[in-house]
């Protein structure tokens, strides 16, 4: 065989890209984000979470995910995404958060290959038809919540405002069964991460099915609202999400349902979602929201019945971001993999703020857009009969509104809701210095005490002396202090007897020093140091001196007489000029006393 007609047999004769003719092709940007703008913007993209396969025939295509990003970064919006990560998948303890043990050791053990083996498990945890056994289906699993746990965890640190996974979203999954497509419901672990740092989060569901799973799992919980827009005819999958599904004990009225009809178009559909979703976070006031965005509501769906545009749903993305709170954007369904892809990509460019063309960007999925003259936004609406009226959604609008009466308020949590880590965090915080050194072992653990600062014309032993020359006239030995220095600070206004008898304070804490009469070289003991506030009187007989007078005999070098010892007074804060004025007017009264 010639070398041409090898080359004839191996290699595809079309072109890379489509010729467009003059449909035009976007041109990427260019332009960085500024990494210090607001809000943060963080993508998470699991590696080779699009390469997974439910079957040949099943409606759920994880392709869809290579396609949108595919777009994404065509569009050149991985430049005004702050942060894309490859998440690490979730590991079995994690799932576990939610799911029972015996559910996820199934799904870790199941294959293809044994699955005649284990009939009777997979019967009882609903792995038939919907849920088929498919290769590597365990590590699909863990990728795409994997996703959604990491995004939770940034936003609990504060360091992004919002968070895209596009692989999670999986609403329908139980806590011990798949169900709808959904093995593992990364959204309630993802909202379970986020309750150990957010009071209250707001979940809202714009997929045409029922939020089932989600709703089940925070039934009873009042840190929950769940909110779901989607088709209720008693028999449309998953014949659950009544107007009169409430929620049961704390969870009461904290479950809102709102079902629509077939058909509903893009203004109906906006003005009942700004309405309702205004109304619950006026009375709910959410700590963080996360919002499943699934494209299974957009017309033309392979298993959908509503009318609305790619804009439409957009839109709803963008009223949810304006609130200004910590936001979890999530998939879901979608199975119309084209318009699944251009919906995500024109979300993603208005959660990141950037203006995209209609005109796709050149990508090697070009045949895939061919038949809509690769636009992003196609016509898909109108393509199904209207059911819904005016009034058949002001009643569901009213009822609601109703609902949302009895809440009286946000709901507040208890500190025993605060999860164990944080708990100790906050313990930490509030204990004292000295509690914290003897946690460190540390030699000042019990010894913290602030330096006092010395008035200039107070008394004391040291280098930086200043009357070193009375230290000659002094009575005292060089190993002590001068009596009659004051240990601490002179009270303020304060009289010293001259008789013998011992100072009374008014507080108990007064420090006092013990003075040896019978010693004419004796020593004063060192005192220890008190808070407290009083005033020292002589209990002796005599006219009492006042601080002024002693200062001036120690300046004439004239030595004190050895019946004029007294107590000091150690006082933190000295008395007001009020109480000095008192302390005088009682040892005037003493001395009355004494002429007497």
């Amino acid at each position: 065989m010639s070398g041409r007609a090898f080359q004839h047999f191996t290699f595809s004769s079309s072109q890379y890209f489509d010729d467009r003719g003059p449909h035009g092709c976007a041109q990427p940007i260019t332009e960085r984000i500024n990494p210090h703008s607001r809000p943060i913007v963080s993508y998470y993209s699991p590696k080779g979470v699009g390469e997974q396969h439910y079957g040949e025939h099943h409606p759920m295509k994880p392709h869809r995910l290579t396609l949108t990003n595919a777009l994404v970064f065509g569009y050149g919006l991985d430049k005004q995404i702050h942060y894309i990560y490859n998440p690490r998948p979730a590991t079995q303890e994690e799932l576990e958060a939610y799911h029972d043990h015996d559910y996820i050791e199934f799904l870790s053990r199941v294959t293809p290959h044994n699955q005649g083996e284990m009939k009777n498990l997979i019967d009882t945890f609903n792995c038939v038809e919907d849920c088929p056994i498919f290769a590597d289906m365990y590590d699909f699993c863990r990728m795409y919540s994997g996703g959604s746990l990491a995004a939770a965890r940034k936003l609990c640190a504060g360091t992004t405002d919002i968070a895209i996974n596009w692989s999670g979203g999986l609403h329908h999954a139980k806590k011990a069964e798949a169900s709808g497509f959904c093995y593992i419901n990364d959204i309630v672990l993802a909202i379970l991460e986020m309750l150990r740092c957010y009071p209250r989060v707001l979940y809202i569901d714009i997929d045409i099915h029922h939020g089932d799973g989600v709703e089940h799992a925070f039934y009873h919980s009042n840190r929950v609202m769940t909110v779901s827009f989607h088709k209720y005819t008693g028999d449309f999958f998953p014949g659950t999400g009544k107007l009169d599904d409430n929620g049961t004990g704390l969870g009461k009225h904290f479950c809102l349902n709102v079902p629509l009809q077939d058909g509903i178009d893009d203004d109906m559909y906006l003005t009942l979602f700004k309405t309702v979703i205004d109304d619950a976070v006026t009375a709910f006031r959410p700590s963080a929201i996360v919002l499943q965005c699934g494209a299974d509501s957009l017309g033309c769906d392979r298993l959908g019945a509503f009318n609305l545009s790619i804009a439409a749903h957009g839109e709803c993305v963008n009223f949810t971001r304006k609130y200004g709170v910590p936001l979890l954007v999530l998939g879901g369904g979608g199975y119309t993999i084209k318009n699944v892809s251009r919906c995500w990509t024109y979300e993603t460019a208005v959660l990141v703020g950037a203006a995209v063309p209609d005109e796709l960007p050149a990508t090697i999925y070009d045949p895939f857009f061919r038949d809509s003259q690769w636009k992003l936004h196609p016509p898909i609406t109108g393509k199904v009969d209207n059911l819904n009226t005016a009034a058949s959604l002001q009643r569901i609008s009213i009822s609601i509104r109703n609902k949302l009466r009895y809440l009286q308020g946000a709901p507040s949590v208890q500190m025993q809701e605060i999860p164990p880590d944080l708990a100790g965090w906050l313990e930490s915080e509030e204990r004292s210095r000295e509690q914290k050194d003897e946690d460190r072992g540390t030699s000042r653990a019990g010894e913290r005490r602030e330096d006092r600062s010395i008035a200039r014309n107070e008394f004391y032993d040291g280098e930086g002396d200043v009357d070193q020359d009375d230290v000659g006239h002094a009575p005292s030995s060089s190993s002590g202090r001068a009596r009659g220095a004051t240990s601490g600070r002179r009270a303020r206004g304060g009289r010293r007897g001259r008789g013998r008898g011992r100072g009374r304070g008014a507080s108990s804490s007064l420090s006092k020093e013990v003075v040896d009469d019978d010693s004419d070289d004796s020593a004063s003991v060192t005192p220890t140091r008190a808070r407290g506030r009083g005033r020292g009187r002589g209990g002796g007989r005599g006219r009492g001196r006042g601080a002024k007078a002693l200062d001036k005999e120690r300046e004439k070098g004239t030595p004190m007489p050895e019946d004029e010892e007294s107590i000091s007074v150690d006082m933190e804060d000295g008395p007001s000029t009020s109480q000095a004025d008192a302390n005088d007017n009682g040892s005037k009264q003493d001395d009355e006393m004494d002429a007497s």
